[in-house]
């Protein structure tokens, strides 16, 4: 893939550094963005920036400081913003029902995929505002559709992100900013590794394909949602669940 869909234009994924949004940022640039990867782990997106060409930022998305801090930068550095993905998350306590799960678990998970999507969310539109121009992308899940027993504190989470596409989309929607959401099922990546193997076989089970996504797939429909072409969708989560949510 060598087009430039995406030339001249400026890209920041959260999460970046590797799994999802390294595989997000890795065809944004093969597709002519200029790529910031923004991680909490910086000796790991250093290492994922220099093997890219691209740039990187330190931020952890739970922060408000640091989230703001990280956007101020990049645009202080690039005077625009055109694509947000936010990658980042964490699973959090899985395999086990709720009266297993600390309350500690349940507000690390909340911190990270739902502040963190606010915070990532409004500093994206905030910047993209006097252009008239942005996509955001959410990283749902179909968890946050259906839910996942013994994911009580994934499931939660992801439904809040897909309630916050839901509103900002239509926010927006009378400008040329577009916020959208993708919630996939089961992606094999290294978060996914971290998750109980029963836990993944329940996941796995409830896909009619009987497999998990590729990265590649991922990728290639994120790239869709936050291009040009994508001007009509907007607060909608798409789906990408190889036949398990149909709605």
């Amino acid at each position: 893939m060598t087009n430039e869909r995406f030339k001249d234009q400026i890209a920041i994924i959260t999460g970046g550094a590797d799994g999802l949004g390294l595989h997000i940022a890795t065809r944004l640039i093969k597709e002519g963005a200029r790529v910031w990867i923004v991680d909490r782990d910086e000796e790991l997106g250093k290492a994922a920036a220099e093997r890219l060409g691209c740039e990187f930022e330190p931020m952890d998305v739970a922060d408000e400081t640091s989230v703001t801090t990280a956007f101020s930068k990049i645009l202080a550095a690039t005077g625009r913003l055109d694509v947000m993905v936010n990658c980042a998350g964490i699973v959090g306590p899985n395999g086990v029902k709720i009266e297993d799960v600390p309350l500690s678990g349940f507000d690390q998970v909340q911190a990270v995929n739902v502040r963190g999507s606010f915070l990532t969310c409004r500093e994206a539109v905030r910047h993209m505002g006097p252009r008239d121009y942005g996509r955001v992308l959410l990283v749902a899940s179909i968890a946050g559709k259906e839910g996942n027993a013994g994911m009580s504190c994934y499931s939660t989470s992801k439904a809040g992100v897909i309630g916050l596409v839901k509103s900002v989309g239509k926010e927006y929607a009378e400008t040329g900013i577009t916020v959208n959401g993708l919630a996939p099922a089961v992606i094999r990546t290294a978060m996914v590794d971290k998750v109980e193997p029963e836990q993944v076989k329940y996941m796995t089970d409830k896909i009619p394909m009987k497999r998990c996504g590729t990265l590649d797939e991922m990728a290639a429909m994120v790239c869709w949602i936050v291009s040009p072409e994508a001007s009509f969708n907007t607060g909608f989560t798409f789906d990408l669940s190889g036949g398990r949510a149909v709605y």
